[in-house]
């Protein structure tokens, strides 16, 4: 199985919008505002922050996006992370996350945060075995208000 990560570029707002979407279908609750992620959106997140493509041969399989905290520049919130469903159980999605981790300690980040959402619990090992630690102190940035608030984790990149 041949993996590239790679960075997205402007033009793959589609992309990254169309891969968040069928990521998410049937996995993530309805409400989650990821089911009507468009491109505009996904093209204003690109110009904060950044995002990753996984490709599996020359097919695009995942995505992920990252942006700086609103009110802390120096600490990346990592979003929208997602493998089509028919790739999935291969744990592809950790190259995506080893990717941002790589990014966040090449660009001189402090921390990296992301949220969990409580539907999705096995999560939490999976992001703890990257280092990430359950941060119960800090409030997503992001929650939408019609579910209940997602777990925060954090990794610490340097002190």
């Amino acid at each position: 199985m041949n993996l590239v990560v790679r960075p997205a570029a402007d033009e793959d707002a589609q992309l990254i919008a169309d891969l968040t979407r069928a990521s998410w279908a049937g996995t993530v609750t309805v409400t989650s505002s990821g089911h009507r992620e468009t491109a505009q959106r996904v093209a204003e997140q690109l110009r904060d922050g950044g995002a990753f493509i996984l490709l599996q041969g020359d097919t695009p399989v995942g995505s992920v996006r990252w942006a700086p905290h609103e009110f802390e520049p120096d600490v990346w919130e990592i979003r929208r992370m997602g493998v089509l469903p028919q790739c999935r159980g291969g744990n592809l999605s950790q190259h995506l996350l080893e990717a941002v981790i790589h990014q966040g300690l090449a660009s001189g980040v402090q921390e990296l945060r992301l949220a969990v959402r409580n539907d999705q619990p096995k999560l939490l090992d999976l992001y703890a075995a990257y280092e990430f630690e359950l941060a119960d102190e800090l409030e997503y940035s992001h929650a939408n208000a019609l579910e209940p608030p997602p777990r925060v984790m954090r990794r610490v990149l340097r002190h």
